[in-house]
This record gives C-alpha cells, structure tokens and sequence, in this order.
C-alpha cells in the first residue's frame, strides 16, 4: 500500500516503519495517525515479519504532535485535546505495546513530546549521540502524555521523571543510556551498521521465546512475586515444548548455529 506520510516494508524479517514528514521532524497529523495505524494493523498479521524497526526519516525522529495541526488562535474553537489522545495517542501506543515481535526504536536525531514517548513505548531503544530526548509539554502548558506519566517513573525514577517533565529540558543520548531509559547510544557513523544487525539478530531469534520474554517483563511491573513466579512456570512448560527449544539445545549440543522457525 502507499502511504503518504511513511515508509513501511518487510525484508529478510525485518519490518521497517519511517516516519516521512522531515519537513516536519517528523510531527503527526491526522494522516500520520491513520497512516502508521493502518501499518501496525498490517504487522500484526504478517508472519513474515520477525521484529520492527520504528524510525524516522531526515534529522529527527519525531517531534510529537504537528501543533499546526490543530486550532488554537484566540477568538477560534478549541481543539479536545482528550479526543485527541482517545483517537489516537492512546490507540497507538497500546497497539505498539500490544505487538507480539520486538520493536526496536532506532532514534536518528530529536525524540520530542509524544515523539519522545513513542520511543519509550518500544522495547528497546537505541539512539545516536547526537539525539536528544524532551518532554516539551510544560513548555505548552500540558502534562506529558502518549504513556510518558507512566513510562517515565518506571524507566527513570520518580525523581528524574519529575524533573524532566516539570522542566522540560533536553535530555542527551548519552545520558539518556546511562540513566537507563534507552538501551544504547551508539555514535553517528555507527547508528545505520548497529540498527541493521540488532534488527538482523531479533529476525533470526526464536520468535516464540521473544514474545513470551516481552510479555513476562511488561506483567511484571504489577504482578505479585508469586503470580510471575506462575506466569514464569507456564510460558517455559510451552517454550520447552517448541520446535526452537528443540532446534537450539541441538545446536548446542553439535555447536553450531540455531535455524529458529519461530515456532
């Protein structure tokens, strides 16, 4: 299908969804959202895809809601920005969570607003060092939102999250890596080479195990001790009944490398 404000395609079980609005670092409008839902929905049924690479195209990655998108001059109507969230915000950032492969957010420049927190929704993220992330919403007189009340306590600390959500401050790449709230900042030379075998390395890892692992670590954030301890015991009583259990203890035994199915 051709999009208009993205790049979607599925290679060697890669899948790879580029934000296409430059001009715009990337912003959503109301087309982006239909446009990026539409593929998400696409994902969702397509065996062949083993892991998703989110992206942006040009010098950012997302700067959060195209705000010349929406009405705000005085004397005109204001915009529900709860609407907003309800149509679309919360539909995609769910729909992300919601994806039985691992999505990877490679972070090419900027991660601003919902685009900073679109980021954070992915399981891993990697950045170039000379990305930054921003929780702008203060700056605009809003709270953080597209999940970042929720991501940024849990990823960061209480402390911190405060801080950058009431001050709205850049935060580097660096030091966005040694806080613990992307996996790695990679230098810029490097970013395309590190993407493309991370995203290689997801593909032709055993699916099944991946989904379980996602699963387990996001029920662990309000399950009990005892109640992951039981998620734990079922999702490994179906891995060890897997073909890839089966495919990757013989390769071990015979040392060479797996060919994991995914099933």
């Amino acid at each position: 299908m051709h999009y208009q404000t993205i790049a979607y395609n599925v290679t060697d079980g890669v899948a790879r969804l580029t934000l296409n609005r430059p001009e715009r670092l990337n912003s959503f409008n109301a087309q982006m959202h239909e446009d990026v839902r539409h593929a998400l929905a696409a994902l969702q049924s397509d065996e062949a895809a083993r892991v998703l690479v989110l992206t942006g195209a040009g010098r950012g990655f997302c700067a959060g809601q195209d705000l010349s998108d929406r009405t705000v001059a005085p004397g005109t109507e204001r915009a529900d920005l709860g609407a907003s969230i309800e149509r679309h915000y919360k539909p995609l950032i769910l729909a992300l969570r919601r994806l039985p492969i691992p999505v990877l957010a490679a972070v090419n420049g900027v991660a601003a607003g919902a685009g900073a927190n679109l980021a954070l929704a992915c399981d891993l993220v990697v950045a170039t060092r000379s990305a930054s992330f921003v929780q702008a919403f203060a700056r605009i007189g809003l709270l953080p939102d597209s999940g970042g009340t929720w991501f940024l306590p849990r990823l960061v600390g209480p402390a911190r999250a405060l801080g950058l959500a009431l001050l709205g401050e850049k935060l580097p790449a660096t030091q966005a890596a040694e806080w613990g709230l992307i996996w790695r900042c990679v230098d810029d030379e490097d970013f395309t080479a590190e993407i493309d075998s991370l995203a290689a390395g997801l593909a032709a890892a055993p699916t099944l195990a991946l989904r379980r692992i996602k699963q387990a670590v996001h029920a662990a954030w309000h399950n009990t001790l005892e109640q992951q301890l039981d998620l734990e015991r079922d999702a490994q009583r179906e891995l060890g009944y897997s073909a890839d259990y089966a495919e990757g203890v013989a390769a071990f035994m015979a040392k060479r490398e797996p060919r994991f199915t995914g099933r």
